[in-house]
């Protein structure tokens, strides 16, 4: 029982990360890791499994319609908003219908620049989905002392694997004797080029083997490994980029600028011009829908999609 209790503490750990298990000798791996070279047997993985949780990334599930609404939930399309309930709540009066037109046309135009963006957010995909896409599906693994074909998701930190040419690395990893490895990690480092990983190098999840074939011991699973800690940095950022600060200073601009120009116009209209109070709703209508540059964000996102695009055509044109 101590030595049971001992052994989970030591994986307790390794999964809150407190060793470093990439630049220790591979023989210090395998006395933290409790294991050794014959692998695991099918009641250890199991056990582990429990602990570190499967070797996948988590994927944020989210409510469609609700992302939907969302582009419809900032300062701008708030104005927009208001300009619809003023055109057939206050535009009521003078002996004239409340003014739909107006009404239907601020709607359709928030649901046409809210369907806009929508698609294009959704065309740009959830950036842990697309990272998942990358993760290799099943794996070779030395279990019970029998080499056989399993889900990558089984995988725990301990079992021993085997990478050949054209595999991508389930899991993160520490190369065990053999040849060197080419190994082509481009989408995580961004080397344009395979890089040579000899016996007791670290090789990385969702990396792919260019050449050779050797055996290796997995050191890290799911959002524990490089791969996972990129996709959980990518997917939970909330940071906000210049181009957003820009959108939103020119909104708060014209907000403030329509606002005061309202004021102003309600006090020249009816304490001093005496106007009716039709008429004067129909010209604040008119400042605060034609003020608001609602579809702004959106045009200036496609353009530089397009732009964007056209750019990395051009790049293919000239490479090829």
């Amino acid at each position: 029982m101590a030595a049971a209790a001992a052994a989970a503490s030591f994986l307790e750990e390794i999964r809150n990360e407190s060793v470093d298990l990439e630049r220790i000798p591979i023989e210090e791996v395998f006395e933290q890791l409790k294991c050794s070279r014959e692998g695991l047997s099918s009641a250890e993985g199991e056990q582990r499994l429990q602990l570190f949780g499967p070797n996948k990334l988590e994927e944020k599930k989210e409510n469609k319609f609700l992302k939907f609404l969302g582009f419809m939930w900032n300062p701008l399309s708030w104005v927009m908003e208001i300009a619809a309930i003023m055109a057939i709540a206050l535009a009521n009066g003078g002996g004239r219908p409340p003014d739909w037109q107006d009404f239907v046309g601020i709607v359709v135009l928030l649901v046409i620049n809210s369907t806009i963006s929508f698609i294009e957010e959704n065309n740009a995909g959830n950036a842990a989905a697309a990272l998942m896409a990358g993760l290799a599906p099943k794996t070779k693994v030395l279990r019970d002392g029998r080499w056989s074909e399993q889900e990558a998701a089984i995988l725990v930190p301990g079992d021993i694997i085997s990478i050949k040419l054209g595999d991508i690395i389930p899991a993160d990893a520490r190369l065990l004797e053999g040849d060197p490895l080419k190994i082509d990690q481009s989408a995580l480092t961004g080397e344009s080029l395979p890089v040579t990983k000899s016996p007791g190098d670290e090789i990385f999840s969702g990396s792919t083997c260019k050449q050779g074939e050797i055996e290796a011991v997995v050191i890290a699973t799911g959002v524990h490994t490089f791969f996972g800690k990129a996709a959980h940095l990518v997917d939970s950022t909330n940071n906000v980029g210049h181009f957003q600060k820009v959108l939103t200073a020119i909104g708060n601009f014209c907000i403030c600028s329509i606002a005061v120009g309202m004021l102003i116009e309600i006090v020249v209209m009816y304490p001093i011009q005496h106007r009716r109070y039709r008429e004067g709703i129909d010209n604040l209508l008119v400042l605060l829908i034609g003020g608001i540059p609602i579809a702004m964000p959106t045009v200036l996102s496609v353009t530089m999609a397009i732009g964007s695009h056209r750019l990395s055509e051009q790049g293919r044109s000239r490479s090829g």
